[in-house]
């Protein structure tokens, strides 16, 4: 028993069956703490049940957490594949007791699981614990029979855990096994502790304190338990291998990384196959919990940990996309424990072959600027910080990559410019995160949640109903009541307003009672059950206890259900046109319009828009029910409705079935796999038929980041008004044209060529004028050609010409001279002027036209210029200075 795969399943089961429940690993976007950018610990997800926020129907569990550590304060990304241990994803296996058993339980659990389950051998094992832990240090004694030598007391925080600055904390006892002299490092505590002789694998934290202030500890009324064991760094430990890489998931995943790049590790590039496997599972799991590659936040974070893989790819020799083949190897490694990974394959595989493409583009672009940039660099000298940072933050290169290409030539850069800007960035960054999920509430709202009890939604049968008002809020304050003209928060008991969620705008309408009337602006959600209503006072005051009569909105209501339906409908049909790996990504239902966000790596084309509009309304054309069922969550799955990944479900969901399934002609079809066109978990508003929604216009798609693509529409009235607007615009376009309305497209597209034509003919008639004679420097003939130092030179001065075309005329130019030098400055209607010059190719080694370009670019107000030896170019505010910008080139040339 020691592949990971096996160990894995024989901890579950171990705690399993000494009464803990196993809980599914949550995703890596922690949703209980704004804090962290990633889940980085298996207690993340019991944070608020160790505070006593949230109550769970279990007081003792067990898991396999998947965690990342590639980001904020947390970060291992730069050790890894260069130590034993450090990985940026792993796996944390843990047992957990909310109250239910301490100290003497947990450290005979975890005994007899390492010696007698996992087959360790004592001699080989010894433990940590804090300085003052005299009962744990007993405890150890009394369980495992160690003597005090095996037994270190520890004073620092690495055995002290605290949550916060106050909250739940106390001691820890971290495991460790002695892998013998043949490492190097000594025991916990000395001076050569970080070596890897040493290692520990468990760490068990008793929590059994309340910091109230610094200073000011508690006795907690329920002492818990929280433990974290590393799978990987046991898998090591098991199968006798020196380090986590070389154990059989690693083994297969490199094995995988030397088939796509066609040969085996070797000592020199060993590091670099470790960090494809590494960082392989990091993007996989990342992409499968729906986090995309962006330029901020956590999507900057998968950019980065995948760019840092795809170096390491191209360093071992890859040159085209190669990461996104390793997936299936990922897959058949872990997608029986982790299911998503199986669901989400296509996407990850598409998301990896874009980046990699983009990333490819980006290694050649800012090879170029670094060539340009550093053109007059000599070695021993730096290229400015600041440089590295915009080619860092602008076009993606990172700083360790520009090292590398200057490294050869001796030139370094300028880091602490570079790390100044950095931190710049990062400020920034973190003053705009805010977070995630609903761990975002104001405290306030625990403390009503806990008063008030949940609010009960009537509004799924119903759009009126009665309430007693359970809290007032005014300002962020708990108040009696809300007067006239003052506007609040209301928390009642039971409500019909759907309060803001899932993509869904909450409902607005109106409050009245005895002597009161008040209007509902909006409706949200806190804590996911409780409903609060942000009211305005119009008559009366309403008051704490209050018995109330509320009513929704109707017309705003049936709009918004006709939306979300078709939200529905939508999300199927584009699954049948564009695949299976088409998910929702987020949504935004509201009366007017939806707005549907999807992953999809490329563009949808406009046939493949119409067609998934034509099965949208075939199925809304058969007028058939909207059933919705209540269900355990995982009979809803098995039964073929989709789950918005992501999204928090309860044991018990509600599953939205509508339409029966249809081709992509829109024809109704029999014997599918599911009964139903759409089935979906989802706690929104729906119509009872189909029908009811009227109508589906897609407007249109568009581009909202990598991988991701968005969908606007709209249903009923504003649906047939919407396309009865256009069917006016394509009437008056007819008239226009005087053209039947069948051959209105024809006619505007030979409209459009016949102006391109004419573009065309007239950008020819002023390059030709250009050159043409006239505009030369004096002392030169009419065409500008000059002789200095025995090359000849065409210099000239033209305007009416678009800043774009002056590189053909600089060709056009040294074609003329068969052998020279083209300088040209064009200068533009509103003064600005551009520079460019050009080589002939025999000339290219002796004269160097980004100098050259440099040398005038000066005279029209521009900095710099870049290009190649043989065409540069450059530009500036002053056209009045041309001439001079000439000049300076011919005296560039007299000199060199």
């Amino acid at each position: 028993m020691s592949g990971v795969n096996e160990i894995r399943s024989t901890f579950l089961d171990y705690f399993s069956k000494a009464g803990h429940t196993a809980v599914p690993s949550s995703s890596l976007v922690p949703k209980n703490d704004p804090t962290l950018m990633f889940t980085n610990a298996g207690m993340v997800q019991f944070k608020n049940v160790f505070t006593g926020v949230e109550k769970r129907p279990y007081v003792k569990a067990t898991s396999s957490q998947k965690c990342v550590r590639a980001g904020g304060k947390h970060n291992d990304l730069d050790n890894v594949g260069y130590t034993a241990r450090h990985l940026t994803f792993f796996e944390m296996l843990g047992n957990f007791s909310f109250g239910d058993y301490f100290k003497p339980q947990a450290i005979e659990l975890a005994w007899t699981l390492i010696t007698k389950e996992f087959g360790l051998k004592p001699d080989n094992l010894l433990v940590t614990v804090y300085a003052d832990d005299d009962e744990a240090a007993s405890l150890w004694k009394k369980i495992a029979g160690f003597s005090d030598q095996k037994i270190i007391r520890i004073g620092t925080s690495d055995n002290f855990w605290q949550m916060g600055d106050t909250g739940p904390c106390g001691p820890c006892s971290e495991i460790f096994i002695d892998r013998g002299e043949s490492f190097a490092g000594g025991p916990p505590g000395s001076p050569d502790e970080d070596g890897d002789r040493f290692l520990e694998f468990w760490n068990l934290v008793f929590m059994q304190y309340d910091q109230i202030a610094p200073g000011d500890r508690r006795d907690l009324p329920r002492p818990s338990i929280d433990t974290g064991m590393g799978l990987e760094r046991m898998a090591a430990i098991l199968q006798g291998v020196p380090n986590i890489y070389e154990t059989d998931l690693f083994r297969a995943l490199i094995d995988a990384v030397a088939h796509v790049v066609g040969k085996p590790p070797e000592p020199a590039t060993v590091a670099s196959y470790k960090v494809v496997a590494d960082h392989l599972r990091s993007v996989s799991f990342l992409i499968a919990d729906g986090v995309l590659p962006s330029n901020e936040g956590r999507g900057y974070v998968l950019r980065r940990i995948m760019r840092r893989a795809m170096r390491h790819l191209e360093l071992l020799g890859a040159r085209e996309p190669t990461m996104f083949r390793l997936v299936p190897t990922l897959v058949r490694e872990m997608g029986q424990a982790f299911s998503e990974l199986t669901r989400a394959e296509p996407l990850i595989s598409e998301t990896l072959r874009l980046e990699e493409t983009r990333f490819r583009r980006t290694l050649e672009r800012g090879l170029t600027i670094l060539d340009t940039e550093t053109r007059d660099l000599r070695s021993g000298q730096n290229l400015s910080g600041e440089t590295a940072f915009t080619l860092y933050d602008t076009y993606g290169f990172p700083l360790d990559l520009t090292q590398d290409a200057l490294k050869a030539r001796g030139i370094g850069v300028d880091t602490a410019t570079f790390d100044a800007a950095m931190l710049r960035q990062k400020q920034a960054a973190r003053a705009a995160w805010q977070g995630s999920g609903e761990a975002a509430t104001e405290t306030v709202w625990y403390a009503v949640r806990e008063r008030t009890g949940a609010t009960e939604f009537l509004g799924y049968d119903s759009e009126q109903a009665e309430a007693v008002v359970g809290a007032l809020l005014r300002d962020g304050a708990e108040v009696e009541t809300l007067s006239a003209g003052e506007s609040g928060l209301a928390v009642l008991n039971q409500t019909p307003f759907y309060g803001e969620s899932g993509g869904q705008v909450g409902d607005t309408g109106t409050l009245t009672g005895t002597g009161l009337s008040a209007r509902v602006r909006a409706t949200e959600k806190k804590l996911g059950d409780l409903f609060v209503h942000h009211v305005e006072v119009v008559d009366g005051t309403l008051a704490l206890g209050a018995a109330v009569e509320l009513k929704v909105d109707h017309g705003r209501r049936s709009a918004i259900r006709a939306n979300h339906s078709a939200t529905h409908l939508l999300h199927e049909a584009l699954r049948q046109v564009l695949g299976d790996h088409v998910a929702q990504k987020g949504s935004l239902v509201s009366p007017d319009r939806l707005r549907f966000d999807i992953s999809h790596p490329k563009p949808i084309e406009a046939d493949e828009l119409r067609k998934v509009e034509e099965i949208a309304n075939a199925v809304l054309l058969q007028n058939q029910s909207v059933v919705t069922r209540l269900m355990a969550v995982d009979e809803a799955i098995e039964s073929g409705a989709r789950a918005l990944f992501g999204e928090k479900y309860g044991d018990e969901v509600r599953v939205v079935s509508m339409g029966k399934p249809v081709d992509d002609a829109g024809t109704e079809v029999e014997g599918g796999r599911l009964a139903d066109f759409s089935i979906e978990l989802c706690g929104g508003t729906h119509v009872g038929r189909t029908g009811d929604i009227g109508q589906i216009t897609v407007l249109g798609e568009s581009a909202v980041g990598a991988g991701v693509r968005r969908i606007e529409a709209m249903t009923g009235h504003g649906a047939r008004r919407h396309r009865a607007d256009e069917s006016r615009t394509l009437s008056q376009l007819a008239g226009l044209l005087k053209a039947p309305v069948a051959d209105v497209t024809d006619r505007i597209a030979a409209l459009v060529e016949d102006r391109r034509r004419l573009e065309r003919e007239l950008t020819d008639t002023r390059k030709k004028l250009a050159m043409s004679g006239g505009g030369g420097t004096a002392g030169g003939s009419d065409d500008g050609t000059r002789e200095i130092s025995g090359v000849k030179l065409m210099a000239r001065v033209v305007e009416g010409v678009e800043m774009r075309d002056l590189k053909s005329l600089a060709d056009e130019g040294k074609t003329r001279l068969g052998s020279g030098i083209v300088a040209i400055v064009g200068v533009a209607a509103d003064g600005k002027a551009g520079l460019v010059v050009g080589v002939t190719e025999d000339l290219a080694e002796r004269y160097d036209a980004v100098g050259l370009v440099r040398a005038g670019a000066g005279h029209l107000g521009g900095k710099g210029g870049g290009g190649r030896r043989d065409m540069a170019q450059a530009g500036g505010p002053n056209g009045a200075g041309a001439d001079a910008a000439l000049e300076a080139i011919v005296a560039a040339l007299t000199a060199g």
